[in-house]
């Protein structure tokens, strides 16, 4: 009966967060590679293994010229919070919109 239940906990586990990446958009791709370059720099509210646990799910269903876009918005985020005059807005934006990432990331990294 144990089994059981553990089979349908870990059945659940892994199609949870199949089917929230399943449906990201290649914008919402770049919006999280660009969240993971705010991360790495401000090093506040994120890990960035947890978004790039997010990202590398989703990883293979992109084209090439959006991987290569996803790297590009990296550096840039990268770049843009060494700013001091840029911290305050960018760790709102990583404390906002950047959770959605950092959620299905975790639940993604677990498994």
């Amino acid at each position: 009966m144990k089994f059981a239940v553990f089979a349908l906990a870990a059945v659940a586990l892994a199609a949870g967060p199949a089917s929230a990446t399943e449906n990201m958009t290649d914008l919402q791709y770049l919006k999280a590679n660009r969240c993971k370059g705010l991360a790495t720099t401000l090093n506040t509210v994120a890990d960035p293994a947890v978004i790039e646990a997010f990202i590398k799910a989703d990883r293979g269903a992109r084209m090439p010229f959006i991987q290569d876009r996803a790297v590009a918005e990296f550096q840039r985020a990268k770049r843009e919070a060494k700013g001091e005059d840029r911290k305050d807005r960018l760790t709102a934006e990583l404390s906002g919109p950047c959770q959605a990432f950092m959620a299905t990331g975790a639940a993604t990294s677990k498994q």
